[in-house]
């Protein structure tokens, strides 16, 4: 089982697929029908798994919709931000800087955009194969301490756009005994549009959380 210690140290921890499996289960579509804000707080902890790698996420935002200047959806329903637009629990992943992918989960309900954005992860599974992804010669944390860091370690890209998150090849997972941790809250990073709403959620102390 994960260990209560904070803040964590990952760097001698690796579990294959079937203990994490045995350790864990999907998160249901259910489990995402919430406010972007509490589904933010809630995603800590979780594990999220493509194909053979997996990590457990240590860092997330809230976009609130329409009135957050900082979220796509306040530009309106496009053919890029239709997913937001739709049921909860789904994959919106789009393409920034012209180099990056980055992942969000819909939260909310059908019809009411917002969404969270997974910023940094702990690796857990398929540890060789991200840092061959990412060429990377560092720390572990340094595989997945970014949002565009984390879906080059884990293959995370615009073919999994509106992918459902309950099921199939891109999941969401929770512990079956969840690990004790703080959560810290903080202006959002990187943006410039609202940038002082308090909605980013970080497992405090954690040793893989973004760099500013």
């Amino acid at each position: 089982m994960l260990p209560d210690a904070r803040p964590r140290d990952p760097s001698r921890i690796s579990w294959s697929r079937r203990q994490l499996f045995l350790q864990s289960e999907p998160l249901s579509l259910e489990a995402f029908a919430r406010p972007a804000v509490e589904l933010a707080r809630g995603l800590l902890g979780c594990i999220l798994v493509h194909k053979t790698t997996a990590g457990m996420i240590v860092e997330t935002e809230a976009y609130l919709g329409e009135n957050d200047l900082a979220a796509h959806s306040a530009r309106g329903r496009t053919s890029r931000t239709q997913v937001i637009f739709g049921p909860p629990g789904r994959a919106y992943v789009y393409f920034i800087y012209g180099m990056h992918e980055c992942l969000n989960v819909v939260a909310d309900s059908d019809g009411i955009p917002g969404c969270v954005l997974i910023r940094a992860l702990e690796p857990l599974c398929g540890l060789p194969e991200m840092y061959r992804r990412r060429d990377w010669r560092g720390s572990i944390c340094g595989l997945t301490n970014g949002p565009g860091k984390l879906t080059q370690a884990l293959a995370i890209g615009r073919e999994q756009y509106g992918q459902r998150l309950d099921k199939g090849s891109l999941t969401i997972r929770r512990w079956r005994t969840p690990p004790s941790f703080e959560v810290g809250v903080t202006p959002r990073i990187g943006i410039r549009q609202c940038a002082d709403w308090p909605l980013r959620f970080i497992w405090a102390g954690h040793s893989c959380l973004s760099k500013r």
